[in-house]
């Protein structure tokens, strides 16, 4: 089963977290995550020109989104990949019914990250993607998975640069938990 992991990094935390939901998702035998990374060449006087990163999208199972949070939303260079799936992706509804997930990073314990977790989900809604959240509780506990409690997907803290493991963990079982759906929902028949 295939599984696109689109994201975008400035820094290389997003990137950390990216690593670790791919080797989630080949922690399931037939998954075959592809990291897809949102470079600088890929936009072009403000548009994101890479066609084969939406053919490997369209060819995929699941689509795991991930962008760092900037001013409370997606950096400008994953906003120029979500609007250029606007056209006939979007009106075509060619990724719809395809798994979906997503993960964000900022430096503070919010930082409006959750804003950026709910664009990612809205820009899934919009083309007929089903979402997957995490089904971890979140308990406050600050060396557990989910420490911050997001259930439409994982936040997580970059301090001095680095992703801490907690989150790398959540960032593990978040594309476990993506590959793992991915076979229910082949098994059901879709």
């Amino acid at each position: 089963m295939k599984i696109a992991i689109v994201y975008h990094s400035v820094t290389g935390t997003t990137a950390q977290l990216a690593e670790a939901v791919a080797a989630g998702c080949r922690s399931i035998a037939t998954a075959q995550p592809q990291l897809l990374r949102i470079e600088g060449v890929d936009i072009q006087q403000g548009r994101f020109k890479n066609s084969s990163v939406l053919e490997i999208i369209d060819h995929s199972e699941a689509v795991i989104f991930g962008s760092p949070t900037f001013m409370g939303s997606v950096s400008a260079q994953f906003k120029a990949f979500a609007d250029a799936t606007a056209g006939d992706h979007w009106v075509e509804q060619l990724w719809a019914d395809k798994i979906a997930a997503g993960f964000t990073v900022g430096n503070g314990y919010c930082g409006d990250t959750l804003h950026c977790l709910h664009y990612l989900q809205i820009l899934a809604a919009q083309h007929g993607m089903l979402w997957a959240g995490l089904d971890l509780a979140g308990a406050g506990d600050a060396k557990a998975p989910n420490r911050l409690g997001a259930q439409a997907g994982l936040i997580a803290r970059a301090v001095d640069g680095a992703i801490e493991a907690p989150d790398l963990e959540t960032a593990f079982y978040l594309g476990q938990r993506v590959a793992r759906m991915v076979g229910l929902f082949r098994r059901s028949g879709h």
